[in-house]
C-alpha cells in the first residue's frame, strides 16, 4: 500500500508532542513527513528555528489555517462543529474574500520568518468553506487538501494573452486549471467512545479502498494520537505501508 503521511496542528503548545510523534515515526522507519503548521500562534524564535532545521532535513512544511480556532455562529457551522470539527474550522466563519485573505496571510507568514514558502495548504478540519471559484483560482498554492481529496491548481503563464488583467497590475493573470483527485483518508483523533467506534470502522474502510483501488492512503496524525483510543490501529496501518509518498510527489495524483 502507498501512503501520504501528515502531522496536523503543529503549534507552539503542541510542539513537544509533535516531536514525540516524529521520533515514533523514525522508529517505524517512516521517512520525513508533511508538517501542517498553524502560523498565527505565538511562536518562539527557538521553535521557528526548529522548523527551519526540520525543513532542511526533508520535512515538508504546509500551511494549516491561521489560528486553528473559532467560535461557530452560523447554523451549518454549529452542526459541523457538533459532529466533526468542534471549534477549529475557522474557514466556516468567513466569506469567500475572507477565506482568500486567510490563505494569503498564512503563506506569507512563512517567508516573513525565513521558512520555505508552502505550496500545500490544508484548511483546519479539511473544511475549505464557501470560497468562490474565482477566489480559489487566486489562492497562492498548488495543492489544497479537503476531506474528499486533493485540489490541484495549475497556472499556465502561456495563457496570459487571453487572461483577465489584474486590477493592481497591467500584466494579465495566468489562467488557472483546477483538477481534483479523490483519495481515501484516515484519522485517529478518538478521544471519546463514539469517535473510537466511528473511526475504527472508517479507517478500516478507507485502508481497504486504498488497497483495492491502488490509491495512496492519506494518513493524518494529530499531536495526541499516540495516547488516544485507536493508537494501535494507527500503528498497524503505518506498518502496512510499503511505499511512502510526499504531497509534492506527482504520484500522489496518479
Amino acid at each position: 500500500m502507498k501512503a501520504l503521511v501528515s502531522i496536523h496542528d503543529v503549534m507552539p503548545h503542541t510542539f513537544e508532542r509533535v516531536e514525540r510523534i516524529l521520533e515514533w515515526l523514525k522508529k517505524q522507519q517512516v521517512p520525513p513527513v508533511t508538517l501542517l503548521v498553524v502560523p498565527g500562534r505565538l511562536w518562539q524564535p527557538g521553535q521557528i528555528e526548529r522548523l527551519r532545521v526540520l525543513a532542511t532535513e526533508g520535512y515538508e512544511l504546509a500551511a494549516h489555517g491561521w489560528l486553528h480556532e473559532t467560535t461557530p455562529r452560523r447554523p451549518y457551522h454549529r452542526l459541523h462543529a457538533a459532529l466533526l470539527s468542534r471549534n477549529v474550522a475557522e474557514h466556516l466563519d468567513l466569506d469567500s474574500s475572507g477565506i482568500l485573505e486567510l490563505l494569503k496571510r498564512s503563506r506569507n507568514w512563512f517567508s516573513q520568518n525565513e521558512l520555505p514558502k508552502p505550496e500545500f495548504y490544508v484548511p483546519p478540519a479539511w473544511a475549505l468553506g464557501p470560497i468562490s471559484q474565482n477566489d480559489l483560482a487566486q489562492a497562492p498554492y498548488q495543492l489544497i487538501e479537503t476531506t474528499r481529496g486533493l485540489i490541484h491548481l495549475t497556472r499556465d503563464p502561456c495563457s496570459n494573452v487571453s487572461a483577465k488583467k489584474s486590477p493592481s497590475s497591467e500584466r494579465p493573470e495566468p489562467r488557472v486549471t483546477r483538477s481534483f483527485r479523490k483519495l481515501p483518508l484516515t484519522g485517529y483523533e478518538a478521544d471519546t467512545p463514539f469517535r473510537e467506534f466511528f473511526l475504527r470502522r472508517w479507517n478500516a474502510a478507507q485502508a481497504k479502498s486504498a488497497k483495492n483501488n491502488n490509491l495512496p492512503l492519506r494518513i493524518s496524525i494529530h499531536p495526541d494520537d499516540l495516547e488516544l483510543r485507536v493508537a494501535n490501529q494507527m500503528s498497524r496501518q503505518i506498518q502496512s505501508v510499503e511505499t511512502f509518498l510526499t504531497y509534492t510527489d506527482k504520484q500522489a495524483l496518479l
